[in-house]
């Protein structure tokens, strides 16, 4: 994640996961912010929706549209990413071969698939961790956009165990669990922060172990019980920059400016040791956490998430009219003691209204009777020039003996 877009992709997480609220959950905000910053790249004359959508994406939509290629051209080891845009013929053409070379070029275009190339999709692109698609295809749907993200890293140092009364007495789930993960001696990075947004947090970071120099790092961070979770959110964001530089976090405090003994959030003790600190005191950190899992699905119909706008303008570059849109998105997540895995699927659909009911006639054809068959040659060029052969009759017939099928024919091939 580069600096730049550090900043617009943390004021999105905390639009969407305040539409999510406080139940347990896990989300990819990058999911739905990369189906935004593709929709940027629409034709921007006279574009109505424009400034909405910057709003949404925190950026203007140049810089949204090239961090978007950037990030799917060139996809993280550790990081599977997809992208796709799918169109009803008869709808829409697809846009124009300006338009779709402006798209990154990873994105998959092609004729909208059933729901079951959907689904398909979404398994193909989530390393399996995702099995349907977060959309319905009907009748209705003329055009989808969709992004994938998924990983499965083993950390570089598993967890140690822990009895799960060392998540502490005022936790309730001391009492409910029998094992959580301890953090190893090393390998794990460990901090108490003072912040302005919550006073005090705990931080812990486990790092993946790394792919030819690519790596990732998986942030916990908790705040008093009182803080509001959104809180305790956008400090976990603040402090992600730092994390990915492996750099001690912006405010961390030294265990020798704090008093001994209990908080909500940690326990702190001192004993009489052999050191080789310079100054003759050591601070070591530990950190006890829970396994966890998620399993969740997201609606993205808020207008603070930008999709109106992103299906106006999407629309509009494919040439056709929507009458209304439907985005979601579905995304999981498991922690343990020996990796993570998490995957997130993110879809947006733009639909229009049936046409009205009336009457249709279907005529068979039937060449029952003796028929002429001509064959003409068709003979196109380069710059849509015709040939010589273009439109001569090579062979023709009257038929007046048919034959059956024959019984090879008769089967599928």
């Amino acid at each position: 994640m580069t600096t730049d877009l550090h900043v617009p992709l943390s004021a999105y997480a905390a639009r969407l996961h305040a539409t999510i609220g406080d139940r347990h959950h896990v989300a990819s905000p990058l999911g739905a912010w990369l189906l935004l910053a593709v929709c940027a790249t629409a034709p921007p004359e006279a574009d109505p929706v424009g400034p909405s959508l910057a709003d949404a994406l925190g950026t203007d939509l140049a810089s949204a549209a090239k961090a978007a290629r950037a990030l799917l051209d060139a996809p993280h080891p550790l990081v599977a990413s997809a992208s796709a845009l799918w169109y009803r013929p008869g709808a829409t053409d697809g846009g124009s071969a300006e338009w779709r070379a402006a798209l990154p070029a990873t994105t998959d275009v092609g004729v909208l698939p059933d729901q079951a190339g959907l689904d398909a999709w979404a398994r193909e692109h989530t390393l399996g961790l995702i099995e349907t698609f977060p959309l319905k295809v009907n009748a209705e749907v003329i055009f989808a956009l969709a992004s994938a993200l998924a990983t499965r890293i083993s950390w570089a140092t598993p967890f140690d165990v822990a009895d799960a009364r060392a998540l502490g007495a005022g936790s309730p789930w001391a009492r409910r669990l029998h094992r959580a993960l301890r953090s190893p001696r090393h390998g794990h990075r460990c901090a108490i922060v003072s912040t302005a947004r919550a006073g005090d947090v705990i931080v812990h970071a486990a790092p993946a172990q790394t792919t030819d120099g690519a790596g990732l790092v998986v942030l916990s961070v908790a705040a008093a019980p009182q803080v509001p979770p959104a809180e305790v959110l956008a400090i976990a964001y603040d402090l992600s920059a730092s994390a990915a530089d492996g750099a001690p976090p912006a405010g961390s405090r030294s265990l020798f400016d704090l008093q001994l003994g209990d908080t909500p959030l940690w326990t702190l003790s001192e004993e009489r040791i052999r050191t080789t600190a310079r100054d003759g005191r050591e601070e070591r950190h530990h950190a006890v956490l829970p396994c966890w899992s998620a399993r969740s699905e997201h609606a993205l119909t808020a207008p603070a998430l930008g999709f109106p706008a992103a299906t106006a303008a999407l629309a509009r570059a494919l040439a056709t009219r929507v009458d209304g849109y439907d985005a979601r998105q579905v995304a999981m997540a498991r922690y343990g003691r020996y990796g993570f895995e998490a995957a997130a699927v993110t879809g947006m659909v733009g639909v229009t209204s049936l046409p009205p009911e009336g009457v249709a006639r279907t005529a068979e054809l039937r060449f029952g009777n003796p028929y002429a068959v001509v064959a003409v040659a068709t003979d196109t060029r380069a710059d849509s020039v015709t040939g010589p052969w273009h439109g001569v009759p090579v062979f023709s017939a009257w038929v007046t003996e048919p034959e059956d099928l024959p019984e090879a024919d008769a089967a599928d091939r």
